[in-house]
């Protein structure tokens, strides 16, 4: 059986620098920090107390009240992102076969806030059952792309992979391998996650994972950084059209370049941290340069997971180096969570545009926040600090882990017809 190419003729997001692909990355080469002062719940009490939050967004711009009622945060973020990206590859037509079109949408968590409200309003009363009957369906992590398929109509597969902060890379890999099997022309695939609320940073802040840098928000997130204390979180969502290719060209779709990789892999290793020796990362990224049929040296650019945590930034780049070699020191890497901090189950989707528009664009976004080199970092590295780097770019590596020791890599390719 001969496998099917597969483009991308879409991009959609809502990110905490930018409510739209233009915005998003015009303000990554600018090198723009979306953290402040967490503004959704009371942060007196915690120990972070800021965050990446989405600017300006009302979803009554976006929906009707009595939809708005129906949606999570996560989903809003979905739908609009995912509205976006299906307006941007002219999917609308009625001459797209809406059979063949299925949505592949992650969210690492789901609805969490409802949930929190739900329970909370329970647990103040009187043990009367008393819950929204929109409780569950807005909770749940598939209902996004339930919602994205309903929208739109588009009647393929349609699901949710969940793998922590891996998700939404997997939801591509998952579209991708669909596409190249001839299960579908079209998916509308990514994740979106709205975790800033008590529960979501209270529950991370008990694990010790988030930076406490209160007196300098913008600058916390600092992967690679000497002085790095933790991530910061996010929230958002991105949305990427996967196409078949010969599909796209009847039907005259503009092609911003195509995917010819991915791979996952499990650490087994350890609930929350990475395995010292890398070797599920290793065997990741050996994974999906055999399957993209690519050398190292045909790697251009690595958009690293780089959360900004000290022990996490440091075993990705050792992986790195082992599976690269002496090409890792004429490539570049750049952690952009260091702008957007950490959208969890959304992060691989944003990162992955990111990748898709320094092809187009032959930039690197930087890695934001460096002030002290870190000893234990390799310093061949070209880990692009603190402003843009031109440069030729036909591949990018874009790598995403889970807690769990969920890894997972995909390469984006220049299109060549």
């Amino acid at each position: 059986m001969q496998l099917k190419r597969v483009v991308i003729t879409g991009l959609g997001a809502i990110t905490p620098i930018g409510n739209t692909v233009q915005d998003y990355w015009a303000n990554l080469l600018l090198g723009v920090s979306g953290a402040g002062p967490i503004t959704r719940f009371d942060t007196t009490k915690f120990r972070t107390k800021f965050a990446c939050e989405v600017k300006g967004f009302d979803p009554l711009n976006f929906f009707e009240r009595k939809e708005v009622k129906r949606f999570d945060r996560y989903a809003q973020f979905a739908m609009v992102a995912a509205a976006e990206a299906v307006a941007d590859a002219g999917l609308a037509a009625d001459s797209i076969d809406k059979n063949k079109v299925g949505v592949i949408w992650s969210s690492g968590i789901g609805g969490l806030e409802i949930f929190e409200e739900e329970i909370t309003y329970f647990a103040k009363g009187d043990g009367t059952p008393r819950f929204n009957p929109f409780f569950i369906p807005k909770m749940i992590a598939n209902i996004a792309a339930g919602h994205i398929s309903m929208k739109f109509g588009f009647k393929g597969a349609s699901y949710a992979p969940v793998a922590a902060c891996a998700s939404s890379s997997i939801a591509l890999a998952h579209a991708f391998d669909l596409i190249r099997l001839g299960k579908g022309n079209v998916f509308v695939t990514g994740g979106s996650e709205a975790p800033i609320t008590a529960g979501g940073v209270g529950g991370f802040n008990s694990m010790k994972a988030m930076s406490e840098r209160n007196d300098s928000p913008e600058t916390a997130s600092r992967p690679y950084d000497k002085d790095r204390d933790g991530f910061v979180m996010g929230e958002g969502g991105g949305a990427i059209i996967l196409e078949e290719l010969e599909h796209a060209i009847a039907r005259g779709a503009k092609i911003y370049g195509e995917v010819v990789g991915t791979s996952m892999t499990s650490d087994a290793y350890h609930l929350t941290a990475p395995d010292p020796n890398g070797h599920g990362v290793i065997r990741m990224m050996q994974e999906v340069l055999e399957e993209a049929q690519m050398a190292p040296e045909d790697i251009d650019y690595i958009n690293t997971h780089g959360t900004s945590t000290p022990l996490g930034d440091n075993a990705e780049l050792k992986a790195i180096t082992a599976v690269f070699g002496e090409a890792a020191y004429k490539m570049n890497i750049s952690a952009t969570k260091s702008m957007t901090g950490h959208l969890l189950g959304g992060a691989g989707a944003i990162e992955a545009i990111a990748g898709v528009l320094s092809i187009v664009n032959g930039i690197i976004p930087p890695t934001i926040n460096h002030f002290t080199d870190d000893p234990e970092i390799d310093s061949r590295l070209n880990l692009t600090f603190n402003t843009p780097q031109k440069r030729e770019v036909n591949a990018v590596l874009s790598n995403t882990f889970g807690f769990g020791g969920h890894n997972a890599g995909v390469i984006l390719k220049k299109y060549n017809a």
